[in-house]
């Protein structure tokens, strides 16, 4: 039986880098989730403010990691929860982006709809040196959202 359980920013970044593909933890959030079968964590959202400042209005979340041990159901289980959660504290929006080599099933069986694609791109540039992301970051992504 899959329950939802608190969990520690800190725990939840540890989760992401034991069980993520291809991203790594993240710096920061508004809150975290977690959902257990029996005693074992098996996944975890993180949700946090927009990546993206155009997106950044003040009323949209976004959920920069979910991350889960591949159990049946844990992901629609925490994107359903994440946006309760986030619009029980007065959020309007929540988003989230995935691969576009991914169905998105988890997050269309949950209610979010896809918007649409974007480019994938290195970060890192001349006049602003960054750290790579991790793999696939110039794959394609799909942005999802729910309101």
């Amino acid at each position: 039986m899959i329950r939802l359980v608190p969990t520690s920013f800190k725990e939840a970044n540890d989760f992401v880098r034991a069980y993520h593909r291809h991203h790594k933890a993240v710096v920061g959030c508004k809150f975290c989730i977690a959902c257990a079968d029996g005693e074992k964590i098996i996944g975890v959202a993180i949700v946090g403010r927009p990546v993206s400042r155009h997106q950044d209005n003040g009323y949209t979340l976004e959920v920069n990691r979910l991350c889960t041990d591949g159990t049946k159901n844990a992901c629609s289980i925490l994107y359903a929860a994440a946006w309760r959660a986030a619009r029980a504290i007065g959020y309007t929006r929540l988003i989230t982006y995935i691969l576009a080599s991914e169905s998105g099933v988890s997050l269309k069986a949950s209610g979010y709809k896809c918007l649409y694609e974007t480019r994938g791109h290195q970060w890192s540039c001349k006049t602003r040196p960054r750290v790579d992301a991790g793999k696939n970051q110039n794959e394609n992504k799909l942005c999802f959202e729910i309101k």
